[in-house]
């Protein structure tokens, strides 16, 4: 639905910057119908106010009048575009409510998972390693570098040690609040490869400012080589012991033709 929608759309934010996740569409879209609802009555409430103070200004010979407000046509005037507007509340709603059902409610069963540490003033992130399993000796952690698969769903579990942090992803129209004590869990499905930017989008002390990290969108090749090239050595004898101890069974194995 809404990427029928979307045709009809001018797209303010894809403007400024790429849709880098599944969901991001659904968040223009809703963005878009926001803008342009309350943005069509901005201008009308304010043009037509202008009017008035033009019409209805000072002119000599002409006496103020008092007006009550207490006939039909003058509660028309109020009646009429409060109506109009509920019904533009109505169509702000419905999105709404489907963007955040789709988005927080179903999630979706992960390809793989990663888990998010926020601190004062560094992000450090927790990569599951070739075995696709997180909280695994293969582990691969890395402090404000995300990397992450192109065409795959995650599901990233989002920590703080210390103050309240909020992930931030603009391209993928993701913002997430980190807090302390609560490990809050969210998905996203890269669409696009490339790296950009990651930002804490809560003040969290004095280097806030600069609590920057960048999240890298590989592709299938690309990841592989670089998980292959980060898995911890300890990780990669034990893995190679493990292969070694499987191929030593099957050969010894006596069905094994």
């Amino acid at each position: 639905m809404f990427e029928f929608i979307d045709k009809f759309m001018p797209g303010l934010l894809e403007m400024l910057l790429p849709r880098a996740s599944s969901y991001a569409v659904q968040i223009d879209v809703l963005f878009d119908v926001i803008t342009i609802l309350v943005g069509f009555w901005f201008f009308l409430v304010l043009g037509y106010f202008f009017y008035l103070i033009f019409r209805y200004r000072h002119r000599d010979g002409h006496k103020a009048e008092y007006i009550s407000g207490e006939t039909h046509k003058q509660k028309q005037a109020i009646e009429i575009p409060h109506y109009l507007i509920l019904a533009c509340d109505v169509a702000i709603i419905i999105p709404t409510f489907l963007v955040w059902y789709n988005i927080k409610i179903e999630v979706p069963p992960p390809d793989e998972e990663i888990r998010i540490i926020s601190q004062q003033w560094a992000w450090t992130f927790q990569h599951a390693g070739a075995d696709g399993v997180l909280d695994t000796p293969d582990d691969i952690r890395s402090v404000n570098e995300l990397h992450v698969k192109n065409n795959t769903q995650y599901t990233y579990h989002l920590e703080s040690r210390d103050v309240m942090h909020s992930f931030s992803v603009p391209v993928f129209r993701l913002k997430q609040d980190a807090i302390p004590g609560r490990v809050i869990s969210g998905h996203f499905k890269p669409i696009l490869t490339g790296e950009w930017d990651i930002q804490c989008a809560e003040m969290c002390g004095v280097a806030h400012g600069i609590m920057g990290a960048r999240i890298f969108i590989k592709s299938e090749a690309e990841y592989a080589a670089w998980i292959e090239a980060n898995t911890p050595e300890t990780a990669q004898k034990e893995l190679l012991a493990v292969n070694e101890e499987t191929i030593s069974e099957a050969k010894e194995d006596p069905n094994n033709g």
